[in-house]
């Protein structure tokens, strides 16, 4: 009798007493990463995927940090305009984002595709302490010049003649300034000050896009409205109370590359007193999912990479008919810009039907278009060799037409669904997903705001709004309050909840 009951003990099916719960909680309104498309970069698509290898990096990083740095080498020195008749013309400058959890190998994979920057800059560091040396040589010889014409001025002076014009030699010459090709914490001033040596452009390197998005008038005034100037490329001058000369920059151009987490968007980019400027739209984005390590199978070619870095930093200004150095403009060619008229008209109607943050970035997109169109065309010369391109192909446009149509765009809605998701409800899926990782079959309201799990619960470090997300997590069927300790107090609610067992289950397949 007691055999066949403990039979039909194991054998009997399980009654679950707690309903289904919510998985949607997990995605948190985030939309599934788009598969990037490789026709964009070309032949140098083989060397990002190692150098992603080797930093156990989605390639998403690399390729978009690689963008960036191409954008940066070309800068000042080259512009794209769609059609032969038009008067709109795009400098080459590209603000990139890449999203991801601390864990996600991001800065690894910024470092793989901006390191031969630095060695660069020490070449460059070389060349300019020989300008230094000239510019030394010059001030002194300027000091004898102008004490020379001091006493001619004298002696005009004293014979009641006119005063005679200062020899070109008397007036003291100006600083050389070393060739920037990397900046990474610098105010407006100091960066206007940068770019007025540097007509070039530069690069803005962020390991975390949040401190900079968050510091803009930090120390002066204006700080935002720089930045907007600096994405178009445009001559800009500073004027300051206390110093005599104006700083004039020609070319007011950086692009920007940097990582942030995803519980820092919606405040870096959206909080309390940010103004609704186009600055979000102007970011080509990104948002991988992490990638499982891979051991490195093949050594990566860093020569190669730096060596198309050097033949774009090498680009050769254009001429103008005044002798002074001016942006050579690239065209689309006619059958490319057919391809750019008809992504034009597709992209204004599905820019029409949409709303918010995502109207604005298709309102960006075309300029955005013809800036990748640029980079792609010179990188992919840079790359194979050859005579240097004079005009646009319509391969090309095609291929970032549809790099921006089945990856930019999915991934712009990916961040923008995020970061505008009701604080709760992003308080809700960040730990549930710390409830996953780590497996918990139980939770204690005060043992997460204590190490080890604070670091992975930002904005949840007061009762309140860890509160109000264990509470979403309850009416989400994912928790159950624990019942009272014995000695508890009547009436004061536990810290203690049971996490749904179906929960890791159904999360690990």
């Amino acid at each position: 009798m007691q055999r066949n009951l403990a039979q039909a003990y194991d054998s009997a099916e399980p009654i679950h007493i707690w309903p289904a719960p919510d998985m949607s909680v997990l995605a948190a309104g985030r939309r599934s990463p788009a598969s990037m498309p490789v026709e964009l970069f070309g032949p140098a698509w083989g060397l990002l995927a190692d150098m992603a290898q080797g930093a156990g990096s989605p390639v998403d990083y690399v390729a978009v940090g690689y963008l960036s740095v191409v954008a940066s080498l070309i800068g000042g020195k080259r512009k794209v305009k769609p059609y032969a008749d038009a008067d709109w013309t795009e400098p080459c400058i590209l603000w990139t984002g890449l999203v991801g959890d601390p864990s996600s190998n991001k800065s690894p994979a910024l470092d793989r595709a901006t390191n031969p920057l630095r060695d660069m800059e020490k070449d460059h560091a070389s060349t300019h302490g020989d300008l230094i040396n000239h510019w030394r040589a010059d001030c002194e010889r300027s000091k004898v010049e102008w004490g020379t014409f001091q006493g001619l001025v004298k002696e005009a002076a004293k014979d009641g003649l006119p005063t005679p014009p200062m020899p070109e030699g008397a007036a003291e010459p100006k600083q050389p300034q070393r060739r920037r090709l990397l900046v990474q914490d610098s105010t407006p001033e100091k960066l206007a000050e940068i770019l007025s040596g540097n007509p070039s452009g530069t690069l803005h390197l962020r390991d975390e896009l949040a401190g900079w998005l968050t510091s803009f008038d930090r120390y002066t005034p204006g700080g935002r409205e720089f930045w907007l100037e600096a994405y178009g490329g445009r001559p800009f001058v500073i004027d300051r109370k206390g110093n005599p000369e104006p700083t004039m920059v020609p070319f007011n151009g950086v692009s920007v590359v940097g990582g942030i987490q995803p519980e820092k968007l919606a405040d870096a980019l959206f909080g309390k007193g940010k103004p609704d400027d186009g600055l979000v739209a102007r970011f080509l984005w990104t948002w991988p999912d992490r990638c499982d390590y891979q051991r490195p199978r093949r050594v990566t070619d860093h020569a190669a990479l730096e060596s198309i870095y050097r033949r774009l930093d090498d680009l050769a200004w254009g001429v103008g008919h005044d002798g002074r150095q001016v942006a050579v403009t690239l065209t689309l060619d006619p059958a490319a810009a057919d391809v750019f008229e008809q992504f034009e008209r597709a992209n204004r109607d599905a820019g029409d039907e949409a709303g918010g943050l995502f109207k604005s970035f298709c309102g960006k997109l075309p300029g955005m278009v013809l800036r990748l169109a640029l980079v792609a065309e010179l990188a992919g010369w840079a790359y194979r060799g050859g005579p240097e391109p004079q005009s646009i192909s319509a391969k090309t446009i095609a291929a970032v037409a549809e790099f921006v149509d089945e990856y930019a765009k999915p991934m712009a809605l990916r961040v923008f669904g995020d970061a505008v998701l009701p604080l709760v409800e992003r308080h809700a899926a960040t730990l549930a997903r710390l409830i996953v990782k780590h497996k918990l079959k139980k939770v204690n309201a005060r043992d997460l705001k204590r190490t080890p799990f604070k670091q992975h619960l930002p904005g949840m470090r007061e009762a309140e709004p860890l509160n109000e997300a264990l509470a979403f997590l309850v009416e989400a069927d994912w928790l159950k309050v624990a019942g009272t300790r014995a000695g508890e107090a009547a009436g004061r609610q536990s810290s203690d909840y049971i996490v749904n067992p179906a929960v890791i289950g159904i999360a690990n397949g």
